[in-house]
């Protein structure tokens, strides 16, 4: 259930500097979080994340347009830090783990919304159901790393998902059919590969 880690392709819209054409940034996942929030019958709300996750993202400066991400999750690196309800929710009343291992998003269209934010719509799926999602971006900071010494972008995202969309509606409505995704991250300029 992302908006993963979603994203944020526009990115380089937001800076002066032109670039040629599009280019990958690679996610510094030592500084990055991909978590989640529900009510829980309106005394609470739940916390948890997916701590093993993936992307590509790419960033076209002068035709934000053209940017794109995908992210794919661990299912079974989903944690609530409380191990019971961890386990109910692998099994097959929630994310049925062992018959659907990955959720994926992947971004269809990328909008500059502001001077530092972004609509990026996507498909989301999850248990081989897809709907689109749409994730809103904020871009925290564009420039230079000042340790890597290479372009960096950081940013945080977020993205309701009704999990009711993908066979996952037990205890609706007492317990919250929204929920509530945040990913808050950075990005460095990949490597180029020949």
């Amino acid at each position: 259930m992302i908006r993963p880690a979603s994203t944020f392709f526009a990115l380089v819209a937001l800076t002066g500097a032109a670039v040629a054409e599009p280019t990958e940034y690679a996610f510094d996942k030592s500084h990055a979080n991909l978590s989640f929030s529900y009510d829980h019958l309106g005394f609470s709300t739940t916390d948890g994340r997916f701590g093993d996750w993936d992307g590509k993202l790419i960033i076209d400066q002068e035709n934000p347009a053209n940017s794109s991400v995908e992210f794919v999750i661990d299912v079974a690196s989903l944690d609530t830090f409380f191990a019971e309800r961890d386990k109910h929710f692998l099994s097959a009343d929630f994310f049925d783990v062992e018959k659907f291992p990955k959720a994926t998003f992947k971004s269809t269209e990328v909008e500059k919304t502001g001077d530092n934010t972004l609509k990026v719509t996507g498909d989301l799926t999850i248990k081989d159901i897809t709907k689109p999602v749409t994730l809103d971006v904020d871009v925290t900071k564009l420039g230079e790393h000042p340790m890597a010494k290479k372009p960096a972008a950081g940013f945080a995202v977020t993205a309701t998902v009704k999990r009711s969309d993908f066979g996952m509606g037990m205890l609706v409505p007492y317990v919250g059919d929204d929920v509530t995704v945040v990913f808050h991250g950075e990005s460095l300029k990949a490597a180029a590969t020949n």
